[in-house]
């Protein structure tokens, strides 16, 4: 059985048992729930120790290897200058299009209730501060303090000054340091591998309190949060067709047909490392210089994730909205900011392994509980497939817009293709 699956069993388990006891017999789930909270919070925790050493190694190898793409040629620093914008255009999307879901069809007032009668342990930011205190904030006098304290903004500052200072060093001291938190990284996610071997029980545990607690308005809740997040990534997935009618000045049909194997491989697999072949394939079928596909596609799939902005500020969103948090333009503003800077170090990994360490930095910036991620972990996997989907489709939509007008020398699609497929 796929880890996802054991994780939406224990899910459902446990909501069932805890609805169950609570419905029979609430004093002995009042008591069951003594117990299982300690479990499904040791569990959290564990996930919450690797998140800044992750997202600190994960940004700066990943604006290491964005410079170091970008000077390998011309067409590369074209394709990363688009993608980040892309990027940024995405997490605004995201903002917008998920507030004014929320404001259209909102959660119902007593599952928000019940939800946050279960997560007593969380607890929102105080007070939004001045807009010169967030200004003077951005900038540690002590990052370790930063780090320590979950300060995420703050603390993507400083590691993107570190970031793009290293890219400046000799290449030795530069090889050194980026092979130093690239081990880093791949420490931290053998030990989330380990934690999420342990998530039937962690998930299980927190999903028996939010049953006991919470009743059956949790199944509404959950329902309710899988179809904003993922309404969400599908109305930005729709960017990538006019994208690639007017950007790319592809026939809108024809590029319908040519995207659908990758769209197809992409559902089956959840992976767009997996479905870079068919977007190659695809890209041919388009009549795309092979050189520039050859460069742009695997850039993309190593550092473009277009949907991630999007749907991970949707996810901190929700829970703003959880817990009648009502966000200021400083935060949405912080949260935009958070969003598309960190998605640059995402990891290439399915959504059950990557989705606390890519929504939990975005959240702690704009002072958002993170507790309810150990429960909305379990029910990633239609967003997920939304999320690669949209990836997929957007990533050949690009490579369209870039090969636009673009020659590219002999023989260099497959240098630089050769070279990034392995970081893909």
């Amino acid at each position: 059985m796929s880890q996802p699956m054991r994780i939406l069993l224990a899910l459902f388990a446990g909501l069932a048992i805890g609805i169950g006891l609570a419905t029979v017999q609430p004093g002995w789930a009042e008591a069951g729930s003594a117990v299982a909270q300690p479990i499904g919070t040791m569990w959290l925790n564990a996930l919450r120790m690797t998140i800044v050493p992750l997202v600190v190694a994960l940004l700066v190898t990943g604006v290491a290897a964005t410079a170091r793409a970008a000077k390998a040629s011309r067409l590369a620093g074209r394709a990363i200058a688009i993608f980040i914008g892309f990027l940024w255009l995405s997490s605004a999307l995201g903002a917008a299009i998920t507030l004014t879901l929320l404001d259209w069809f909102p959660l119902p007032a007593d599952a928000g209730s019940a939800l946050r009668a279960a997560f007593t342990s969380a607890a929102p930011a105080g007070e939004v501060p001045p807009f010169s205190d967030f200004l003077v904030a951005m900038v540690p006098t002590n990052p370790i303090m930063a780090a320590a304290e979950d300060n995420f903004l703050p603390l993507i500052v400083f590691t993107l000054t570190f970031a793009f200072a290293l890219t400046r060093l000799p290449d030795e001291p530069r090889d050194l340091l980026t092979r130093f938190f690239q081990a880093i990284a791949d420490t931290m996610l053998v030990v989330i591998g380990w934690v999420l071997w342990l998530a039937p029980i962690g998930v299980g545990a927190l999903a028996y309190v939010v049953g006991a607690r919470a009743g059956t308005a949790a199944f509404g809740a959950l329902v309710h949060y899988v179809a904003v997040v993922a309404g969400t990534g599908v109305l930005v997935w729709t960017l990538a067709y006019p994208t690639a009618r007017l950007g790319g000045g592809v026939p809108l049909p024809r590029f319908v047909r040519a995207v659908f194997p990758a769209q197809a491989v992409a559902v089956s697999t959840q992976s767009s490392l997996a479905s870079l072949p068919a977007m190659l394939r695809g890209t041919e079928a388009l009549g795309l210089p092979v050189a520039t596909a050859g460069v742009v596609l695997p850039l993309a799939v190593a550092i473009f994730r277009f949907t991630g902005p999007a749907m991970n500020l949707s996810v901190a969103l929700y829970v703003a909205h959880v817990f009648g948090m009502a966000l200021g333009p400083e935060q949405i503003a912080i949260g935009i900011a958070a969003a598309a800077i960190t998605t640059l170090g995402a990891v290439s990994l399915p959504g059950s392994i990557s989705f606390v360490s890519s929504i939990a930095p975005i959240a702690l910036a704009m002072g958002v509980p993170i507790e309810p991620l150990a429960l909305l972990v379990a029910v990633e996997t239609m967003p997920d497939i939304i999320r690669t989907l949209g990836n997929v489709t957007m990533d050949v939509a690009v490579t369209s817009m870039v090969s636009r007008g673009e020659t590219t020398p002999r023989g260099e699609g497959d240098a630089v293709l050769a070279a990034h497929a392995p970081d893909a």
